[in-house]
């Protein structure tokens, strides 16, 4: 499934803005639109739970993938901005219905010593599969002329019959722990959903608008953005499993202050930079910082229940996205007065990020979930 995953999403992601600047003539504010509609099944992720009543998680998995790529096949079949906030609906609802089940399964199915390097090791995995993806992709647009619509179709339908092929002959695995079926929202996991709004905040305004920065104020061409991405994924092949081991090693709060404490520094600089090298530079070291973002989820997994996985995937997924649905949006509309103040935005949540991941204690458990709840513990008044 970490292979699947990237080989249409990421094809996708990659000609994206390319697509809609020459087919439909965007502009910031219609590629803000489009990204805040992308995210609004990300906000209904909680709805995962209510689905898991009639479907087990790993059908649900498989039958995610299948319309991830079915909507990345059509995308270039309607070149308008209504087709393509179609399109764009249609794949968005696999992806993050998708992403939701395979968190809840993979914090479910690993060890707690394991999950950090193992989930290192998906990301290496996926960053292979990006490599290939965007090397194919690159390939077929400099040597072979290939159209967005054929590299859409080609990608979305590799997808699909990826995912149908695992329906068919994947063995049945058996879940660990009884699931609660029911939406689960817990006072004690109050850091942890912090954490993740905060992350979602941040995080899709790199997704939005740094690329966009590239081929909106640089001029770079679809074939560059590919290989950018490339560089990306390189490191993360590279680096992603031995991350994972570093946060096993120091912890989640000193692993999340080291990447708060990069994307400070990035952001403020995206919103100063004027070359197009340097921006570049800045995109792979931000990209560098993802991997990190490990730690969120194996500190929940720490101090989670272990029922309450798959309703917890979906809900964090809701909370990631509540400031997505609106920030594309409305940080379009700024982007059309100033690039450099939408990147201080980007700054500012990571300040909040840093701040907020100073609450995690040096050993997160069940009873031990804050600072402050180890402070209440010892009879201070927190």
């Amino acid at each position: 499934m970490s292979i699947t995953m990237p080989i249409a999403f990421n094809a996708w992601s990659a000609q994206l803005n390319n697509f809609v600047v020459e087919a439909a003539n965007f502009t910031g504010v219609e590629i803000g639109i489009l990204q805040s509609l992308r995210e609004v099944p990300g906000f209904l992720a909680f709805t995962t739970v209510f689905v898991l009543l009639i479907l087990r998680e790993q059908t649900f998995a498989v039958l995610s993938l299948s319309l991830l790529g079915l909507g990345v096949a059509m995308t270039g079949f309607f070149p308008t901005e209504y087709g393509l906030y179609f399109t764009t609906v249609i794949m968005s609802i696999g992806f993050h219905y998708f992403e939701a089940v395979k968190q809840s399964l993979s914090l479910q199915w690993l060890k707690k010593e394991e999950a950090p390097q193992i989930l290192g090791r998906l990301i290496a995995i996926g960053s292979v599969t990006s490599l290939t993806v965007y090397s194919l992709l690159w390939f077929f647009i400099e040597i072979f002329q290939a159209s967005f619509l054929v590299n859409f179709l080609v990608s979305g339908g590799i997808c699909l019959g990826l995912a149908i092929f695992m329906g068919l002959y994947f063995p049945s695995f058996e879940e660990k722990s009884q699931q609660n079926k029911s939406i689960v929202l817990r006072k004690r996991y109050w850091l942890y959903y912090l954490l993740t709004f905060l992350s979602g905040a941040r995080r899709q305004i790199f997704v939005v608008f740094a690329a966009f920065l590239m081929v909106e104020k640089f001029g770079y061409s679809v074939s560059e953005v590919t290989l950018l991405f490339l560089v990306n994924y390189a490191f993360n092949w590279l680096f992603a499993e031995k991350i994972g081991e570093l946060i096993g090693r120091i912890g989640e709060r000193r692993a999340l202050t080291l990447e708060y404490t990069g994307l400070v520094f990035v952001f403020v600089a995206y919103g100063l930079v004027e070359n197009a090298t340097l921006a570049a530079c800045l995109y792979v070291i931000d990209h560098m910082f993802f991997a990190l973002a490990i730690g969120i989820k194996t500190y929940f997994q720490k101090i989670a229940d272990p029922a309450d996985m798959a309703s917890s995937a979906g809900v964090s997924f809701t909370i990631n996205h509540i400031a997505a649905v609106v920030i594309p949006a409305a940080l379009g509309l700024v982007w059309l007065w100033s690039h450099a103040l939408v990147f201080y935005f980007g700054a500012m949540f990571a300040f909040l990020s840093l701040i907020a991941s100073q609450l995690i204690p040096r050993d997160p458990m069940r009873g031990n979930e804050t600072n402050l709840t180890s402070a209440n513990s010892l009879g201070f008044q927190a």
